[in-house]
């Protein structure tokens, strides 16, 4: 929680003001990221795009980039949590591949995770999403997340099964589920359930999502589990449960 938001707020906007800063990579994500959303200059970052990485606590950022700047962030690797110990060949082929891409590609998920389904469908449009309990968080707020024809991320890590009911289940009132196109389950690590050790994160979402008329992929390994492959946000995105396949559409 080091640095007030005012202070965190005007490294951001002096990183996407200065015209020698061609990306910028987040060190780690942490705590209480959100106090910066008032005092960024999102005319000054929406005039000066560039690549942006990071998730988790920068869940935040995400949003209010891509919906209030319009820019395509992504959803990957951060320089202390995966590039020194953990940058296998998976994580850097999807990082390299998702930032270079410059034609339709299809997502690869880690080889030994395989993409399940929990509801039937195809759909597309623009990915959104992040970390569950910045999600929820946002609601209500100036960057409150609009999931409206969008295809939906959700992951998150160290929450108690029953902490991500809340969340979920806030979400779900505020329409987000219903809005939405599709939504991507990514992973929970360490979200453990202390009283019931059999009923897991994802039985949490199932029953959450029982009655959702989207589609719904499970097992998407883009966030705190490792490998972590890189997707883009407010890229296009289209799902389909038969194949099991996500494919993202860059601008040209």
């Amino acid at each position: 929680m080091a640095g007030r938001g005012d202070v965190r707020a005007k490294w951001v906007n002096a990183m996407f003001a200065d015209p020698e800063v061609d990306a910028i990579f987040c060190v780690k994500g942490g705590s209480s990221g959100s106090r910066q959303m008032e005092f960024l200059d999102l005319e000054t970052i929406k005039n000066n795009p560039k690549i942006f990485v990071g998730y988790s606590d920068v869940t935040s950022l995400h949003i209010v980039l891509n919906q209030v700047c319009g820019l395509v962030t992504f959803h990957g690797p951060m320089v202390s949590s995966n590039m020194v110990d953990e940058f296998d060949e998976e994580t850097k082929s999807s990082f390299f591949h998702a930032l270079n891409a410059d034609e339709p590609y299809t997502f690869k998920n880690p080889a030994k995770d395989e993409i399940s389904v929990i509801r039937d469908g195809s759909a597309r449009g623009i990915l959104t999403g992040g970390c569950l309990s910045l999600l929820s968080a946002s609601i209500g707020t100036p960057y409150e997340i609009d999931t409206r024809g969008k295809i939906l991320l959700i992951e998150d890590v160290t929450e108690a099964v029953y902490r991500l009911d809340r969340y979920a289940s806030h979400l779900r009132s505020s329409g987000k589920f219903r809005d939405c196109a599709g939504i991507l389950l990514g992973p929970f690590v360490d979200c453990p359930n202390e009283h019931d050790s059999s009923f897991t994160a994802l039985d949490c979402f199932k029953d959450i999502l029982s009655d959702a008329n989207v589609p719904v992929l499970c097992n998407v390994q883009s966030g705190h589990a490792f490998p972590m492959m890189t997707v883009p946000f407010g890229a296009e995105c289209s799902i389909d449960t038969a194949s099991k396949t996500i494919r993202f559409y860059p601008e040209r």
